[in-house]
């Protein structure tokens, strides 16, 4: 993925065991009801920027999880093929979650 940070499946495995990732899949809402990543929290990317920009009691209202932080690490947006996950990575980059420079996109599932 040019252009965005990645994260390969041993290093997500990694982060994952040691509970140091957030992971958001990006896929519409269909789609992660067909299965998704344990633990993944599905925000569609058409709806990814005013996700993250609501107050964070709304966010939790809405999703049930707690807001990223701008500067939370390992912050990890995924889809099915990574182009949804690579424009959900920069969207966020742009709205101010890029002081860490660790918001990542899946690079594959092998």
């Amino acid at each position: 993925m040019a252009g965005a940070p990645t994260v390969s499946l041993p290093e997500l495995r990694s982060l994952l065991a040691s509970g140091q990732a957030r992971l958001i899949d990006v896929r519409s809402r269909e789609e992660a009801a067909a299965g998704t990543i344990p633990g993944a929290l599905n925000i569609p990317v058409s709806e990814l920027e005013s996700a993250l920009q609501m107050e964070p009691a709304a966010f939790k209202a809405l999703y049930s999880a707690e807001k990223p932080k701008l500067e939370e690490e390992n912050l990890i947006f995924f889809c099915q093929m990574g182009r949804r996950g690579l424009q959900a990575t920069q969207l966020a980059q742009g709205l101010g979650y890029t002081g860490y420079g660790k918001a990542s996109v899946l690079a594959g599932r092998d």
